[in-house]
């Protein structure tokens, strides 16, 4: 027999042997699904806990448990407003207020002795100590301005999807569902701040709150005058009997009408705001560009 013929035979059941047994372990194993689920034991917690990654296990909670011994000891007189303030941020990382304190000691900490330890050796002590505090002051605003920053963000979000969740109630409504399965069809079409915001109020309901209860409390938590219109209308719609379709259409109509004069407002106010790159930018470089050519001839009059 030809030896070419007989490898290629041999290199043919051998790649048929393969495929059939790649495809073989690719079969699912319905009986031994079915017994693993009798035999197998669950895990336990720690079992559980170990199989997440090392900075969940253990870096994030370290740090957070150092940023509450921190915030101990700063000062307790803000500690409410910076509650509401961290609420109407939407609880970024679910930081509490200690931690929210101990993370702006903490950073005006490494920004001072960042700043000290490279001004010492390079400037007079005087101005080395400027630089440092400087550092100081720095590192504990910088917190306070990115959540001013995150709260300003999380009402445009909310006032932004406002009018389509609207029009998605109304027509829920409408359509013969209850207010709250209206809702629920909001939760599920988008994933957004306000989506989650209803959400939480359906928890709410679900944990045995009244309605009324649960949108005074949505009312509080976004800080948003549409939402707090919104849910004033609805509070006195139940209270009163009144058809809810109607107020939501009503509603919506309003939320429509408000996004347009916002826009109309952002609109005017676009020229008032293109004036400082103008006059900074743009007219520096036309002022290069038309008086360039008469300077040399200015220089040369009056030089002589």
């Amino acid at each position: 027999m030809n030896p070419m013929l007989l490898f290629g035979l041999v290199l043919l059941v051998g790649v048929g042997l393969i495929i059939v047994g790649l495809s073989w372990r690719r079969r699912p194993d319905a009986i031994g699904d079915r017994l693993s689920q009798f035999t197998e034991r669950e895990l336990t917690l720690e079992e559980l806990e170990l199989q997440q990654p090392f900075h969940e296990r253990v870096l994030l909670p370290a740090l957070r448990a150092l940023l509450a011994t921190m915030g101990r000891y700063g000062p307790r007189q803000s500690a409410e407003r910076l509650r509401v303030n961290l609420q109407l941020a939407g609880n970024p990382g679910n930081i509490t207020p200690a931690m929210f304190m101990g993370l702006r000691l903490l950073l005006s900490l490494i920004l001072g002795a960042l700043l000290i330890g490279l001004t010492s050796q390079l400037l007079p002590m005087t101005q080395a100590i400027l630089y440092t505090a400087i550092g100081f002051i720095l590192g504990y605003l910088l917190p306070g301005l990115w959540l001013r920053r995150q709260i300003s963000g999380r009402k445009r979000a909310i006032r932004r999807a406002m009018p389509d969740a609207l029009d998605l109630l109304c027509i829920s409504v409408e359509a013969g569902l209850a207010f709250d399965l209206a809702l629920q069809r909001v939760t599920q079409k988008w994933d957004d701040a306000l989506s989650r915001e209803f959400q939480r109020v359906l928890s709410d309901m679900r944990l045995g709150r009244t309605r009324r209860e649960a949108l005074k409390d949505l009312a509080q938590r976004t800080g948003v005058e549409d939402v707090q219109t919104f849910t004033a209308a609805v509070i006195q719609a139940d209270q009163l009997g009144v058809s809810m379709a109607n107020i939501l259409r009503l509603q919506s109509d309003q939320m429509r009408i408000r996004r347009r004069q916002r826009a109309e407002a952002l609109a005017q106010q676009a020229p008032v705001k293109m004036l400082f790159p103008m006059v900074f930018l743009i007219f520096p470089a036309l002022f290069v560009v038309i008086l360039g050519p008469a300077v040399p001839r200015l220089m040369r009059a009056f030089g002589g």
